[in-house]
């Protein structure tokens, strides 16, 4: 085993690559142990039964359909919902388009998911400001952003909370987190092409 490591090329100094899929495919490109260099991402929004579950399953369901070895969890910022499943209408319209999300269970965000997550993605700026006040000392900046960031790099825009509204409310977000899902394959493709 020593051998395998020595023998593998030094990684680079990943601090200088300001996009985290960038960093996480040239931590994974350098590890002497594929088996433990899957890429982790973290969906978080405020109660873990809308947004971040519907982020969580599509990703996940896109990524092996894309051969990806990736892991994708959720949590919320708050603890209103932890230890509850989905919310019904979040799992029906996931269910009506081929993704299953009824066996997941709310969650709170911790400092430690820093240590735990290569990516994390916050669906609005109301969850970035919770994140940053539970991480406090652990926040790191290169590690999370809005997950629409990587539809509209730089916009900062929001993923809408559905839980105050009807059935339409939750379509019209999954289909934007949908969308979303499939830009961040493309940017982790694109970014991999490049390193």
């Amino acid at each position: 085993m020593q051998q395998a490591i020595d023998n593998k090329q030094a990684p680079p100094n990943i601090a200088r690559y300001p996009n985290a899929i960038t960093r996480c495919i040239l931590l994974i490109a350098h590890c002497p142990f594929p088996y433990l260099c899957l890429m982790k991402i973290l969906m978080v929004c405020l109660g873990n039964i809308c947004r971040s579950p519907l982020a969580e399953g599509i990703l996940q369901k896109k990524a092996v359909e894309a051969g990806l070895d990736w892991v994708i969890e959720s949590a919320g910022t708050n603890s209103f919902h932890t230890g509850q499943p989905p919310h019904h209408l979040s799992q029906k319209i996931a269910r009506k388009n081929g993704v299953d999300i009824s066996g997941q269970i709310a969650r709170k965000f911790s400092a430690d998911d820093f240590s735990k997550y290569d990516r994390i993605y916050a669906m609005a700026g109301d969850v970035m400001d919770d994140i940053r006040s539970i991480a406090r000392k652990k926040f790191d900046e290169m590690k999370v952003d809005l997950f629409l960031n990587e539809l509209y790099p730089g916009e900062n825009r929001d993923v809408p909370d559905p839980w105050y509204g009807d059935e339409d409310g939750y379509i019209d977000v999954f289909e934007i987190i949908d969308r979303a899902c499939d830009a961040v394959i493309l940017n982790h493709r694109t970014e991999k092409q490049k390193a």
